[in-house]
């Protein structure tokens, strides 16, 4: 089997392969653009894009989509995470939260497949932190510089790339797989 991931992140095509090709997975990757439809949870955002994506295609294909959620804000920005980070950006989400004593929050991350003509499945993993005060670190990119991971006490930003994204409770592959598995699509 082959899968397309889109995406044109590092991070997430190294994950991919390190789950994947050791089931025999072929994994490429492509970077476009995909249409991101306006929705209230990524979940479904990441399986229209997953869908549209594989259409254009013709392929098997993998999308993630993430949000970050905050208890205090209701669950904002959630599935509209990319466009709050591209208005307000970081320090728009700190003044929001200036003077907030619950800091809570999480990362959902939905990891969509959609398999060439059929339609897609997706599968959730949450990690679990709070918002900084005020933004620190000098790794990783967007979140990472306000968001403290539970169980730390300090930002994702503070890891280098290897420790940091070991922070992440991401199962979506680990999920992906046993799905492939139990529809037959690979060998157990």
């Amino acid at each position: 089997m082959k899968i397309t991931l889109v995406t044109g992140n590092w991070a997430k095509i190294a994950q991919a392969k390190e789950f994947l090709e050791p089931k025999g997975i072929t994994v490429d990757n492509v970077k476009m653009d995909t249409i991101e439809i306006q929705a209230d949870s990524v979940e479904e955002v990441a399986k229209y894009s997953a869908k549209w994506a594989s259409e254009e295609l013709k392929a098997n294909v993998v999308k993630n989509d993430t949000g970050i959620m905050i208890d205090a804000l209701d669950g904002f920005p959630a599935a509209y995470t990319h466009y709050v980070q591209d208005t307000i950006g970081m320090d728009g989400i700190l003044k929001l939260m200036k003077g907030v004593k619950n800091r809570k929050a999480k990362f959902v991350q939905a990891l969509a497949f959609c398999e060439y003509g059929k339609e897609p499945v997706s599968f959730v993993s949450v990690t679990e932190g709070e918002i900084s005060l005020k933004k620190e670190g000098e790794h990783g990119w967007s979140w990472d510089f306000i968001f403290i991971p539970k169980g730390k006490d300090k930002t994702l930003a503070c890891f280098e790339d290897s420790e940091r994204l070991s922070l992440w409770n991401d199962t979506g592959y680990m999920q992906l797989l046993e799905y492939l598995e139990k529809n037959k699509k690979i060998e157990e």
